[in-house]
């Protein structure tokens, strides 16, 4: 991508005198009218979550209305307690930088919340806090990758995972899930893959919601220990479940590398606390990378998130029924909408529908529908109702929908969403 051409600079460090050759004059002429361009990982496809959010801002920006289904948004802010402690740390100027891997009382209770949760012993020294899990997955992928090495990415997954190895160099092997394996990957897809030196993993996953049992999880965490392949497991949605629990990863494996965030359960979204658990080594390594890089998350947002963890859940747990109610609301509705077929999800709080029966179809603009991006933006730009396009994730004709709103929306959209798809023909 070529950036806009900046003003010729000044260049105090090239010093013409007397009679100027004309190879002189050429490099001076070159040097002040150069054209700069992007770096070839920036090459990488936009983060369609926020095209289309984007999208979605110009259309009220008209004055139109939008349903934001685009987003993994929970409808209800963090816990009171959460903020009345991010009020305290600022009304008393608990403020400045922190050490790189975190404060210790968050470090210290995250490693009890495995305790707690899955009855897994974790050193309050094998975890660092991190600037959101995205900001996890960099730094990890930075400390346990070289340029060059082959890592697997689950598709259909979340898009960053790939895009963030390209930027570093790594090449991301893509594996296609299937809906007969629950959109999780097998041993003897791995198998079938060569050597690879990393494994990433969503459990319960962005964007189909499925989630890998406990014995599942065991058989891809002991294939990747004998096969010195790191195990990274995204649980950013765990404690979202309907039905069973969630299994980590270091249940399995105290080798393994697991990531997490407080903006989904704990309903903490822009707070931007994530963090990484695993092997002390590689927690120390990833720490050397995050001091050179975002140093470490807000003060702030530390504090208020060791609140986050004490005290009564329960009201989370009640958000999590709400959560189940939604998502069966959602499926039926969607079922019952021709061209579209849904599975049910066990985990997390999207659905991830097939629009197969509405390719090929036409708006009544005229509007061609070729595939789940055209279907997106007509549902968009007719109905008001903001997806994400399956494509993003890996797998179309699908796009996402995210039943994290309110109910209120939810049910106002799936009557878009019929009327939308009844108008093609």
């Amino acid at each position: 991508m070529v950036l806009p051409a900046p003003e010729p600079p000044l260049i105090p460090h090239v010093i013409v005198t007397g009679g100027q050759d004309t190879a002189s004059r050429a490099v001076v002429s070159r040097i002040r009218h150069m054209t700069r361009t992007a770096a070839s990982r920036s090459g990488i496809n936009p983060f369609y979550v926020m095209e289309v959010m984007r999208a979605a801002e110009l259309r009220l920006a008209e004055g139109k209305d939008v349903l934001h289904l685009e987003v993994g948004q929970p409808s209800t802010p963090a816990a009171p307690k959460v903020i009345a402690e991010a009020h305290r740390v600022l009304d008393e100027n608990v403020l400045g930088y922190t050490t790189s891997g975190g404060i210790e009382p968050l470090r210290r209770r995250i490693a009890q919340h495995y305790d707690e949760w899955y009855g897994v012993d974790v050193d309050p020294e094998a975890v660092m806090v991190t600037l959101g899990a995205t900001g996890a997955f960099v730094a990890v992928f930075m400390a346990a990758f070289d340029h060059g090495d082959r890592v697997v990415v689950p598709s259909p997954g979340y898009p960053c995972y790939s895009n963030t190895l390209h930027i570093l160099g790594v090449g991301g092997v893509v594996i296609k899930k299937t809906i007969e394996t629950r959109f999780q990957p097998t041993v003897e897809q791995l198998e079938a893959l060569g050597p690879v030196d990393g494994l990433i993993l969503s459990s319960p996953s962005n964007p189909t919601g499925t989630m890998l049992e406990a014995h599942d999880m065991k058989t891809l965490t002991d294939w990747c220990r004998a096969n010195d392949v790191w195990f990274i497991s995204d649980e950013i949605y765990h404690g979202i479940t309907y039905g069973q629990s969630a299994p980590t990863a270091l249940k399995f494996d105290p080798e393994a590398i697991v990531i997490n965030s407080f903006s989904k359960y704990f309903c903490m979204t822009g707070w931007r606390v994530g963090y990484a658990g695993g092997p002390k080594e590689i927690i120390a390594a990833i720490n050397k990378v995050q001091s050179q890089s975002t140093t470490h998350t807000s003060s702030i947002s530390q504090a208020a998130t060791v609140e986050a963890l004490n005290g009564p859940q329960d009201f989370m747990k009640e958000w999590v029924e709400t959560f189940r109610g939604r998502r069966d609301y959602v499926v039926k509705e969607l079922n019952n909408i021709p061209g579209l077929s849904c599975p049910t999800p066990v985990g997390a709080f999207y659905v991830y529908p097939s629009c197969a029966g509405a390719i090929g179809k036409k708006t009544p603009s005229g509007m061609e529908i070729n595939n789940d991006t055209d279907f997106v933006t007509g549902l968009l730009e007719d109905e008001g109702v903001a997806v994400v396009q399956g494509v993003a994730f890996g797998l179309e004709p699908h796009f996402r929908v995210s039943y994290a709103t309110s109910t209120e929306n939810l049910e106002n959209a799936m009557g878009r969403i019929r009327r939308f798809c009844e108008s093609l023909v």
